[in-house]
């Protein structure tokens, strides 16, 4: 690791705790930076040096790229690591920050800017030969006409999509041609508004697929591994909530081919760092609908199965480095399934920012806590409202919801409202319990779809 020995940290509580502590564990020394209202977060507090900059709101901090790389000058920082959110996928970001003489710890800017714009990546992805759902192959014109012509030969339902989008923004279900045009502008409307580009397409709309994802690793030496498949179809508002691997259903067969055609892809657009392919799937076949070019909230769960330290194996590709292991090293074992902690009603969902007055955590054989909150810290009412991830490990996938069910009556959270109910709910389900519940189930269950 000679080419990284101080890494300024760009982003804030757990994932910024999570990459604190891998960096220790490779003896790279740490930089936190950090807003106002995250004086007393945990990594500010653990790191090696910290420098505020800027007042509460994103867009005066955490999104304050002129801050971030006066911090990493000042401070001497070889790398900068952006966690995932804020600046993780931003090209911008990416080129102003090796500009300015620092590793990128993450894709380069031409892998970012390939996979942001959906029409281009799924062009890529076709080219690649990994499957795709039928949709406009391309931005969607002004013509009315040859929009629907278009749609009809889909099929409906279809859904309208930004280009750019992203977090479950700038998407819209059509189901006949007399809302078409309307939902065109819409949802052009708010791609604009949203993410700046205005440019949207379609696609089938897939009536009950579950949402599977390939996690992979590349190095810039043309190595490439894939660590097989999560299934994160317990969503609500096109919001994870629980998130486990491996996917039920999924047979050896079906991961093998699946993940070398991502493993391919990887190598032959020269990506480099981790990354996610993200798919729909039903009826036994994968559907590409995005490739996300950063680590996820969900990595524990690949990390749980396979051994595998994903955040390491970033520190080591950036710093130029061979991956560490190769695909045939690579062996799925046992079952691990993460619940999202939430600051929130876990009814209505509204945020529930304030301080914690009591914190407990849940403990035992095959159980992971990972969390930036601590007894007597203020839940700031401006940021995600995420507090931690509960990752539960089994030698089988009965085994890993016992435990999560018994660690979701351990854990205590007191002094504000959070979604540990709702997870106790989703764990008791029967059909959560028989695995495969599509991305419906959940918004379903609760009355919301």
């Amino acid at each position: 690791m000679s080419s990284i020995t101080k890494v300024l940290i760009a982003n804030r509580g757990e994932i910024a705790l999570r990459i604190l502590r891998a960096c220790k564990e490779l003896g790279i020394q740490t930089v936190a930076v950090y807003s106002t209202a995250d004086k007393d977060l945990k990594h500010v507090l653990l790191a090696d040096e910290a420098v505020c900059i800027g007042p509460h709101p994103s867009v005066m901090s955490y999104l304050n790229v002129p801050a971030i790389i006066s911090a990493a000058e000042v401070t001497h920082a070889d790398a900068i690591h952006p966690g995932y959110g804020f600046l993780s996928e931003n090209a911008d970001f990416v080129e102003q920050v090796e500009q300015s003489g620092f590793i990128f710890i993450g894709p380069r800017a031409d892998n970012i800017r390939i996979m942001g714009d959906k029409v281009v990546a799924i062009e890529t992805m076709q080219n690649s030969g990994i499957p795709c759902v039928p949709g406009s192959n391309g931005s969607l014109g002004e013509n009315v006409n040859e929009n629907i012509k278009i749609a009809k030969k889909i099929g409906f339902p279809i859904i309208i999509k930004a280009s750019g989008g992203g977090g479950g923004r700038g998407m819209r279900i059509v189901e006949s041609e007399k809302e078409l045009s309307n939902s065109i502008e819409l949802t052009k409307t708010e791609a604009l508004s949203f993410f700046g580009n205005d440019e949207v397409y379609m696609e089938k709309f897939l009536k009950t697929p579950r949402h599977i994802e390939i996690q992979v690793l590349a190095d810039q030496h043309g190595n490439a591994v894939h660590l097989g498949e999560r299934d994160c179809s317990m969503q609500r508002r096109h919001q994870k909530v629980v998130e486990e691997a491996p996917a039920p259903g999924i047979s050896e067969q079906m991961r093998t081919k699946i993940g070398d055609r991502c493993r391919r892809a990887c190598i032959e657009i020269g990506y480099r760092g981790a990354g996610t392919f993200e798919f729909l799937y039903e009826n036994g076949e994968f559907y590409f609908i995005e490739m996300n070019t950063r680590i996820q909230v969900e990595h524990p769960v690949s990390e749980m199965i396979t051994g595998v330290d994903l955040i390491k194996e970033q520190l080591r590709i950036a710093a130029g480095q061979p991956l560490s292991i190769d695909q045939s090293q690579i062996q799925i074992r046992g079952h691990a399934i993460e619940c999202r902690i939430n600051a929130e009603d876990p009814q209505t969902f509204i945020p529930s920012p304030g301080p914690i007055d009591m914190f407990h955590a849940p403990g035992g054989l095959g159980i992971r806590w990972e969390s930036h909150i601590y007894a007597g810290y203020h839940v700031p009412p401006y940021y995600d409202s995420m507090i931690g991830k509960l990752i539960t490990y089994g030698e089988s996938r009965d085994e890993a919801i016992a435990r999560m069910r018994h660690a979701l009556e351990e854990i205590v959270v007191e002094g504000i409202k959070t979604n540990i109910p709702l997870q106790r709910a989703i764990m008791a389900d029967e059909n959560f319990f028989a695995g495969g519940t599509n991305i419906h189930y959940l918004e379903k269950k609760l009355g919301l779809a």
